[in-house]
């Protein structure tokens, strides 16, 4: 199992992870919303601006202060690590 550190020394399975979004379209602040409402909201942005929205498998969000970008990258580099040991 790979892990993504999302920040703050929080980690996250690349495998369960369906999309990193960002978190400025009135859409998206609803799903947060509604998430938040029936408890599957983890906040791992520790108070500071959330940068971007994790959606993983089992319909969870996970708010981090890391933009997409940044998580994209780091996801790109776990594929790449695997490509190479044979993985894919």
């Amino acid at each position: 199992m790979k892990l993504i550190n999302i920040g703050f020394g929080n980690l996250v399975a690349a495998e369960r992870i369906v999309s990193i979004i960002s978190p400025e379209s009135a859409p998206i602040k609803r799903m947060i919303q509604d998430t938040r409402e029936r408890g599957g909201l983890i906040d791992a942005s520790f108070g500071r601006s959330t940068r971007s929205v994790i959606v993983t498998d089992s319909g969870n969000l996970i708010l981090s202060s890391l933009t997409p970008e940044i998580l994209a990258q780091r996801a790109q580099e776990i594929n790449k690590e695997e490509a190479e040991n044979g993985k894919y």
